[in-house]
């Protein structure tokens, strides 16, 4: 049974609309098809599942008061209470999925505070084998088999907190910064290698990684003193070259 006071009751109130508005747009856009997709399916394809099982979790965070980073430590503390709740076997859990919504970030300052934490944090989630994901309006994650598709856009800011799958390669081999790349795709392969079907995937993130490392190490070489020195030696215009 469940008791409430008067001020939760208030709360309450105000939190349910944008709960049924974020589930309305779960239901209708994340769990069909759509014609700009590029591919056949949903456009989520846990998503149905997770209707079915009922595992889908909706949190109301109320930021308008709030510094970036105690932001930030909320969905840290999400990722920590994702990570504790049950089903926490992560084939049984597959379909379990955290939705935080922000009603009180403006649409017009989601692009920069919610594009930001989910950047900054990225590392943090990948590493315990989640994925975080940033959806607002104004969103220009492009979709994988249709660029001119925006699969991520919603109607309110909210940053979704899952489980980590095979599928999601192609987000993790994109990383532009080589550091963050090295470290997403040698997160991946500790979570899947050695139970990973699917071979072609398996040797297309050992490749990525591979030339990743390679190109950092090439990066480090171009920028290291003594590289420096020897490229300010050889193009000086007053030392004879034979």
């Amino acid at each position: 049974m469940q008791l409430y006071t008067p001020l939760e009751i208030d709360i309450i109130q105000q939190d349910i609309p944008y709960l049924i508005e974020v589930m309305d747009w779960v239901k209708t856009f994340l769990a069909k098809p759509h014609p700009d997709l590029g591919r056949s399916g949903v456009v989520c394809p846990f998503v149905p599942h997770s209707l079915k099982s009922n595992s889908i979790r909706l949190a109301v965070i109320r930021a308008k008061n709030l510094q970036p980073q105690q932001v930030e430590d909320i969905v840290k503390d999400y990722r920590d209470i994702f990570l504790q709740m049950e089903p926490q076997d992560r084939d049984v859990g597959i379909n379990k999925a955290f939705l935080l919504i922000f009603p009180d970030i403006e649409s017009n300052d989601a692009a920069t505070l919610i594009d930001n934490i989910q950047q900054k944090l990225k590392p943090f989630f990948v590493e315990e084998g989640l994925m975080i994901g940033e959806f607002h309006k104004h969103t220009e994650t492009r979709g994988l088999y249709n660029q001119d598709f925006y699969p991520l856009r919603s109607p309110v800011p909210l940053i979704a907190i899952r489980f980590m799958v095979e599928a999601d390669l192609p987000f993790l081999m994109n990383a532009n910064n080589l550091h963050l790349r090295i470290r997403y795709l040698e997160a991946y392969l500790q979570r899947f290698e050695k139970n990973m079907k699917d071979k072609i995937k398996l040797n297309t993130a050992y490749q990525a990684l591979a030339l990743a490392r390679e190109k950092l190490t090439i990066e480090n070489s171009a920028n290291s003193p003594s590289e420096k020195h020897t490229k300010m030696t050889f193009s000086c215009p007053f030392i004879h070259q034979n």
